[in-house]
């Protein structure tokens, strides 16, 4: 994508005073950030102790609405799930920028001690979903009061059903894109992550995280008695084999720069120490960040389990489950990310991300749609190093909500620079 930017022929002094501007124009939005932050880090808290799963979450959605109430936004509630779309019109027709924050937890109990922590037994949010709505919501009341600089329309996308739901491709299902009366023309996410140092920002263009997919391998051999095996057909080892031959697979099929990691995570089998089971499942994931490499992936594994149970004398039955796809980054956006918050933040403030990270975000399917990027925003607490702290998904996971401003900002900067240039060049994939 080549969003809006500086014209080619702008003179070096006239492009000088443009990014001074730009940098006192975002040290004044920081600074305004502060103002909802402190209600944002309040709705934080309330998120953070009454966590829900999956696509209904009536309470989550009820604290997001409260927290959006008299902003004058166009507010939508979602039919299939509990998501919650509300849209801010400039006074100016333009384009349309997307936002989006997650709203769901995970089946994950508490240890962190916080005094808000999760008052439902055995359910957490430890992903940072709580402070990614609180983030959003206090950028809505920010960009509420700069209406008269936005040259088009921000559509806020709170979504459910983040953590395997399939959340995003429901709203767009629902008619999110078009939530202001036209199709998005861009989008952006902001991810929170424990484990890079507070306040940073981190996206690439590209892969920013990978594909995932769930696989299940049923044996089937013969039973019998476990004094003797060579009457049975004992599925056990065949599974073991299949394990690592699937390992192997991955390492000799594929180059060392095609990014993919197989993991089998659960292996079952029998009911008594005495007795050789008919059957022996094995189950894990796939993660690869190219559509290609995906596809001949789900083929190994079933050529794989099928060869390998077939040499014992056994059968073996291989299902593959799609998850989310790839989050790929549109270049140009990328880009544009990496200077609006530059510009506005500071020259420390974002960079691009080292690696491919290979988790999975259904914000992917936002990206398929909409040109756009995720980023990953550092909130290390400021007791730890990011090496020290507990990752997302772990019982421990916190977050320095100081970061919390820094998101606000974040948000703001990109939509009212995305907005402040009429109508940008449309992006290129």
């Amino acid at each position: 994508m080549t969003p809006p930017s500086a014209g080619a022929h702008d003179v070096p002094d006239a492009a000088a005073d443009r990014r001074a501007a730009a940098v006192t124009e975002g040290l004044s939005l920081l600074d305004e950030a502060r103002h909802p932050a402190a209600e944002a880090v309040a709705l934080r808290r309330a998120l953070h102790g009454s966590p829900e799963l999956g696509l209904d979450l009536p309470d989550t959605q009820r604290l997001v609405l409260d927290a959006l109430d008299g902003l004058g936004l166009e507010i939508r509630t979602g039919r299939a799930l509990s998501s919650v779309t509300a849209t801010l019109t400039g006074p100016d027709d333009g384009p349309t920028i997307l936002l989006r924050a997650d709203m769901d937890a995970l089946p994950v109990t508490e240890e962190t001690g916080l005094p808000f922590a999760s008052r439902t037994a055995g359910l957490m949010h430890a992903c940072g979903h709580d402070a990614h709505m609180a983030m959003l919501a206090g950028a809505a009341r920010l960009l509420v009061g700069r209406r008269d600089r936005l040259r088009g329309s921000v559509v806020f996308m709170f979504q459910p059903g983040e953590e395997g739901d399939h959340g995003a491709r429901h709203m767009i299902e629902e008619g999110v894109l078009e939530a202001s009366g036209r199709k998005a023309d861009a989008a952006f996410a902001l991810h929170v992550h424990p484990n890079f140092p507070a306040g940073a920002l981190r996206l690439r263009p590209g892969p920013q995280m990978a594909a995932s997919d769930r696989f299940r391998v049923l044996v089937r051999g013969r039973g019998g008695h476990a004094s003797a095996p060579h009457t049975a057909c004992d599925p056990v080892p065949v599974a073991c084999e299949i394990v690592l031959a699937l390992q192997s697979m991955v390492t000799r099929t594929l180059s060392a720069e095609d990014r993919a990691v197989l993991s089998v995570t659960r292996l079952a089998a029998g009911t008594a120490t005495g007795v050789i089971p008919d059957t022996a499942e094995l189950a894990g994931t796939l993660r690869t960040v190219s559509e290609p490499t995906r596809r001949r992936l789900h083929d190994a594994i079933a050529r794989v389990a099928h060869g390998v149970a077939a040499a014992h004398g056994a059968t073996a039955e291989a299902v593959v489950e799609s998850g989310y796809p790839a989050t790929v980054n549109d270049a140009g956006f990328t880009d544009f990310v990496l200077r609006t918050v530059t510009d506005a933040l500071g020259d420390e403030a974002a960079d691009i991300l080292s690696a491919t990270q290979m988790t999975a975000e259904d914000f992917s399917y936002v990206l398929q749609a909409v040109p756009g990027a995720l980023a990953f925003l550092g909130a290390c607490p400021p007791d730890l190093t990011p090496d020290e702290a507990p990752s997302l998904h772990s019982p421990r996971m916190a977050i320095d909500e100081d970061v919390i401003a820094t998101g606000i900002a974040c948000h703001a900067a990109v939509a009212l620079a995305f907005l402040s240039h009429g109508e940008p060049e449309q992006p290129g994939r």
